[in-house]
């Protein structure tokens, strides 16, 4: 501790010299120079024997590689041709997949040591197989089929379709026989999803809508294709919409005449906003 005694006292430290039983051994960097073998230069010293070791392998290697040559001008036959020993091997392919590999799994045991998951306790639809290996094929639904899909049938699954994309709902408690959002089963109800008419707009039909009630329709597409439990099995066949029929009237009258200004939402929305946060949905 001879160094806080010179901070304290302002005095130089004396310069410190090699113990005279030291070891000496060839500076790398300066062969006319001898430095002693002491811990903090082990490192260089090291580095040169294995710089050393390397630059005698090359050499042997270059004299085989010369001998080779010369038996093959001389018509003698060879083995296969040996590699450079000291050359740097770049990481191919394969490498990176291995490095990868390891690192996915360093950070599964982590999340495991952790959080007692290997996933990090994430429970979203990316970890799930039928995310990648969705069924084969995508099935075209009439209107009249993707009614019969609504829940009534013990066994049948429960399928929802929003702007013609069908996604079988059926472990969705909310969309049991009985259950607060049944309604919306068994038919492609996208206008209610924006103005939230859940009773009086179960329509594909977005004619008329509000900018922001598109944004709200997109909002729930975007909502049942990234739901873990929610998975995409097709697409529903709509007939053609006749544009002289009327467009469906709005279930607040107020909310029709506003246009794009700001409406109070209607108590299903608002049931179903809750819905949505609790999870229920």
């Amino acid at each position: 501790m001879s160094w806080l005694k010179n901070m304290a006292t302002g005095e130089q430290p004396e310069p410190y010299k090699e113990p005279p039983t030291a070891p000496l051994v060839r500076d790398p960097s300066r062969p006319d120079r001898l430095v002693s073998n002491k811990p903090a230069n082990k490192p260089f010293l090291a580095h040169k024997e294995y710089r050393d070791r390397q630059a005698k392998m090359h050499e042997e290697w270059l004299q085989r590689k010369k001998e080779r040559d010369e038996k093959i001008a001389r018509g003698e036959e060879v083995g296969p041709e040996e590699k450079d020993p000291t050359a740097q091997e770049e990481v191919g392919v394969l490498g990176l997949l291995k490095f990868l590999f390891i690192v996915i799994v360093c950070i599964s045991l982590a999340g495991k040591f952790i959080t007692g998951s290997y996933v990090w306790q994430y429970d979203g639809k990316w970890i799930r197989l039928r995310t990648y290996f969705p069924e084969p094929g995508q099935r075209l639904l009439s209107e009249r089929t993707l009614a019969e899909f609504d829940g009534k049938v013990p066994g049948r699954p429960i399928y929802l379709a929003i702007d013609g994309e069908v996604y079988d709902v059926s472990k969705g408690k909310a969309y049991q026989p009985g259950g607060s959002y049944h309604i919306m089963a068994g038919v492609d109800a996208a206008r209610a999803f924006g103005t939230g008419c859940f009773k009086t707009h179960r329509t594909h039909d977005l004619r008329g809508l509000t900018e922001q009630e598109l944004k709200g329709v997109e909002h729930w597409k975007k909502f049942y294709s990234e739901h873990k439990d929610y998975f995409k099995i097709g697409k529903v066949s709509h007939p053609p919409i006749d544009p002289a029929s009327p467009i469906p009237e709005h279930c607040k009258k107020d909310a029709q005449a506003g246009g794009d200004s700001p409406k109070k939402d209607t108590p299903e929305r608002v049931q179903m906003k809750a819905g949505h946060a609790k999870g229920d949905l």
